[in-house]
């Protein structure tokens, strides 16, 4: 009598079968314990889980003057064209992230752009870009689509409105 440690099907032909069912169960299984996926880490340059950066307060829905803001879970393709404005005078103030504004830096606000995200703004009129980061909530007059700090906007050359256009191009 033959002893084998595999079963009657395997030593009576049927072995790729058997491996084949081997091969799937570990496939199976080796997924079992894996870590979750890593969200865009590598190609954003952001926090490996970013889902607590949009659970943040300034990436909530909030409301200004009686109407309701929903800012967006992701930015990437994002490219608008409108008016921007540039703002100053509240140096020392705090942005809608509770870090200090410095109207020198290169940022920006923007009603709904996740925070903190970094777009490039260019000046439509003189073709001049500059890459800004977005992290406050703003402009909120009628028609406006990004305020831009004074150092930022002067490097563009706008003074008081012009027409650009921003592109998402990073967390």
């Amino acid at each position: 009598m033959h002893h084998s440690h595999y079963p009657d099907s395997v030593r009576n032909g049927s072995r790729p079968a058997f491996l084949g069912l081997l091969i799937l169960t570990m496939g199976l299984c080796s997924g079992c314990a894996s870590e979750p996926p890593l969200l865009n880490s590598v190609a954003t340059g952001s926090q490996p889980y970013q889902s607590s950066r949009h659970k943040a307060a300034y990436n909530r829905p909030y409301k200004v003057k009686g109407r309701t803001y929903y800012p967006m879970a992701s930015a990437v393709g994002y490219k608008e064209q409108g008016i921007a404005s540039w703002y100053g005078y509240e140096s020392g103030n705090r942005t809608s992230m509770g870090t200090r504004f410095r109207p020198k830096d290169y940022t920006a606000a923007h009603k709904t752009l996740p925070l903190p995200c970094k777009v490039r703004v260019t000046n439509l009129d003189n073709g001049r870009s500059i890459i800004v980061l977005v992290n406050d909530r703003g402009p909120f007059k009628k028609n406006r689509l990004i305020d831009l700090s004074h150092g930022a906007a002067k490097k563009i050359g706008l003074n008081g409105l012009a027409k650009v256009k921003i592109e998402y191009i990073g967390g």
